[in-house]
């Protein structure tokens, strides 16, 4: 029979969406269903989350509902609490980088949802302070395993496109405005400038591009509000202050091309919210959340343009499903599974918050090159 080490995570903003329903039920709260985390020695983690929030009434109703029984607004006990190892943040951004600059002075674990901080210079001074404190650090990059990623990288690694030439990323779709239906996102998002969906994409741009192509060397970009006037969740209107469209052309090192499209203003006609189509000399493929597909360069028709003539070409057809040939788990509970890993076991872990802060800077230099109308280059970091 295997031992059991329990690792308790203090989880705040999980009375969110995305952290109750990515963090806490479908990774933590699955890890306990599986039995905990199987530590390869005999040993089986196991996660003990107390709820961490502002509101009484919606953390004792989650508690409730899941069978936990531990949960409390006062962070600062929590924290004080020497049974507490691990701090995951999934607050709104503002609220974020105090909440991690207290659990890091705390002397715990950190794990946090991205961006770790409004600003850069804020986000590195995180990294620094995780450092000289010793403490394991982290954030969340769930789309680096995501299947349709996973399959892209597979094809990658195989040398299947030769050399890369152009990434084009297109990723998005239509929030509503809250006046005669419901937003599919949270007021904050357009009420806060720190916020809007340069803030929110750029960061996941920038590890997906990094870790796939290599790293971002510039970057043009026009950032804009095409909405000006939203409802929030008591049907009030209200100006918006954050963009809700960025549109980027960024060079990687080594000569790589990357066109990204980001938009909440935007009607999907793909076949996924989010989409990366890759050409190479040697193939071509398009990825989305699950599905990828491929088109060798002995397969590629030779299209001929005609504006006369209707196209007969089907041309989705023309491509080839690249297959699973593994079994993929949820993409955050991955990632919680390798952090907890880190933390128990000091396994390699590449997805700190100095990672974290370059997410931060890229989605910097996009504003600052919308602002100012040129191109902005980064140097090596």
């Amino acid at each position: 029979m295997s031992a059991r080490r329990t690792l308790r995570i203090a989880m705040n903003g999980v009375t969110g969406r995305m952290g109750h329903r990515q963090h806490l039920v479908r990774s933590v709260l699955a890890l306990r269903e599986q039995g905990g985390l199987d530590l390869g020695d005999g040993t089986r983690l196991w996660p003990e989350p107390v709820l961490v929030g502002r509101s009484e009434d919606r953390l004792k109703e989650l508690a409730g509902r899941y069978g936990l029984d531990r949960w409390t607004t006062a962070l600062d006990t929590v924290l004080s609490d020497p049974s507490v190892d691990v701090y995951f943040d999934a607050q709104a951004t503002s609220a974020r980088e105090p909440a991690l600059r207290k659990a890091i002075a705390a002397g715990k674990h950190v794990y946090c949802e991205k961006p770790v901080a409004c600003d850069w210079g804020g986000a590195l001074d995180l990294a620094g302070r995780a450092a000289a404190a010793g403490v394991k650090n982290g954030v969340v990059q769930d789309k680096l395993f995501l299947p349709g990623i996973r399959k892209l990288k597979r094809l990658l690694d195989g040398g299947f496109f030769g050399r890369v030439l152009s990434v084009r990323g297109e990723f998005g779709y239509w929030v509503f405005e809250g006046d005669w239906q419901p937003a599919q996102r949270p007021s904050w998002n357009y009420r806060d400038p720190d916020a809007g969906i340069t803030a929110d994409m750029f960061p996941h741009w920038e590890y997906v591009l990094r870790e796939l192509f290599g790293p971002v060397r510039s970057v043009q970009a026009h950032v804009t509000t095409h909405i000006p006037h939203r409802w929030d969740e008591s049907g009030k209107p209200y100006r918006a202050a954050a963009d809700d469209a960025a549109y980027a052309i960024m060079e990687l090192e080594g000569g790589v091309v990357a066109q990204l499209n980001s938009s909440w203003t935007v009607r999907v006609h793909r076949d996924e919210l989010l989409e990366f189509q890759v050409d190479g000399t040697e193939g071509s493929a398009v990825a989305g959340l699950r599905r990828c597909r491929a088109q060798h360069r002995s397969a590629t028709p030779k299209p001929v343009w005609d504006p006369d003539v209707p196209a007969d070409d089907d041309f989705r057809a023309q491509w080839q499903e690249v297959p699973d040939n593994e079994s993929f788990g949820n993409a955050f509970k991955v990632q919680w599974e390798l952090f907890l890993r880190h933390v128990a076991l000091d396994e390699p872990w590449p997805y700190d918050l100095r990672a974290g802060a370059r997410g931060v800077r890229l989605a910097t230099l996009a504003r600052t090159s919308a602002r100012e109308g040129r191109r902005m280059a980064w140097s090596a970091t």
